[in-house]
Parts: C-alpha cells; sequence; structure tokens
C-alpha cells in the first residue's frame, strides 16, 4: 500500500542516515588516532633529545673530571717542586732563597687559579644542565597540556555532532508520526465520504 511504501522509505532514509553518520564517526576516530599517534611520535622525538642531551651532558661530566684530575695532578707537581725548591733554598744565600720562595709561591698561585676556574667551570656547566633539564621538563608538560586540550575539544565537537543527530532523528520521529496522522484522518474522511454517497444512493433507489 501506499502507506507502507511510505513507511518503508523512511525507514530506509532513517538507516542511510544512520550509516552515514557512522561512517562519519569512523572517519573521525581514524583522523584522532592518527593525530594522536603523530604527537605520540613528537613525544618520542623529544625523549630521544633529551636522551642525547643527557648523554652530551654526561660526556661534558666526564671531560671535567678528566680535567679536574689533571688539575690535581699539576698541584701535585707543583707542591713537590716547592718542596724541593725549599730544600734547595736551604743551602743557597739568603738572596736566592728570597728569589726561589717567590718562585714557588707563583707557581702555586697560578695552580690554585687553575683549581678556582675548573671549579668556576664545573659549576657553570651544572647550571646549564639544570636549566637543560628544566627546559625539556616544561616542553614535555606544553606538550602533554596541548594533548588534553585537543581531545577535549575533539570529545565535546563529537558530542555535539551525536546531540545534534539525535535531534534531527526526533524531528523525523515526529514528522512521520505527523504525517500518519494526516493519512490516518484522510483516510478516515475517504471512508465517510463514500459511506454518505452509498447511502445516497440507496436512498435515491
Amino acid at each position: 500500500t501506499f502507506q507502507t511504501n511510505i513507511l518503508t522509505e523512511l525507514k530506509n532514509w532513517k538507516l542511510n542516515l544512520i550509516q552515514q553518520h557512522k561512517l562519519q564517526m569512523k572517519q573521525e576516530k581514524e583522523k584522532h588516532a592518527a593525530h594522536v599517534k603523530q604527537l605520540q611520535n613528537e613525544v618520542e622525538n623529544l625523549k630521544e633529545l633529551l636522551h642525547a642531551y643527557e648523554i652530551s651532558i654526561g660526556r661534558k661530566d666526564e671531560v671535567i673530571t678528566s680535567l679536574t684530575q689533571a688539575l690535581e695532578k699539576q698541584k701535585e707537581r707543583v707542591e713537590l717542586m716547592r718542596s724541593f725548591t725549599l730544600w734547595r733554598i736551604q743551602h743557597i744565600n739568603a738572596k736566592q732563597e728570597e728569589y726561589a720562595t717567590r718562585m714557588a709561591d707563583k707557581h702555586f698561585q697560578k695552580a690554585l687559579v687553575k683549581k678556582v676556574l675548573a671549579a668556576w667551570r664545573s659549576v657553570c656547566e651544572e647550571r646549564w644542565k639544570d636549566k637543560v633539564t628544566k627546559a625539556c621538563q616544561l616542553r614535555a608538560e606544553d606538550v602533554c597540556v596541548q594533548l588534553t586540550n585537543d581531545y577535549e575539544a575533539k570529545i565535546a565537537e563529537l558530542t555535539a555532532a551525536v546531540e545534534e543527530t539525535k535531534a534531527e532523528i526526533l524531528r523525523l520521529h515526529s514528522e512521520r508520526d505527523q504525517y500518519e496522522d494526516t493519512m490516518k484522518k484522510a483516510f478516515m474522511r475517504g471512508v465517510c465520504a463514500l459511506n454518505l454517497e452509498a447511502m445516497t444512493m440507496f436512498q435515491s433507489k
């Protein structure tokens, strides 16, 4: 019947609409998954960069340690030289003793300055290491915050799309009910008109 065809058409339309919505949701999920994978790759790259920085800092620490050890050996040599010079000074005159002592003190001061410079450089390297570590941590936190914001925005967008689809389905149901009611009324009017015509014909006979 005509009513059955209309209901079938409405049902097919509803199924097509739902199928299109499912396809759209699937496409959005695939895009979302690709975006998440891209962000994960960025995080992995940042981790690798941080690891590279840590290795570089470790190598610099080794270099600083080697330099410190070399300075310590140099200091020991200077101390030995100073002791030997003092021993020699004891066997020479006062002028040579004063001159030798002054030279030994100069060597000692030079070694001390080197040691102070090495310590200052070690402190600077340590501060630089802390600065790089904090910068990497801040970058990782920014990435995490951006991921969270993107996820929340995407969820809100998908929720709005679902609510819009539900509203459209409710509207279609309402239109279908109104259409069925109109068809019923038209059918009843047609039946009443046929009954009146039949009664008129019987009365005329």
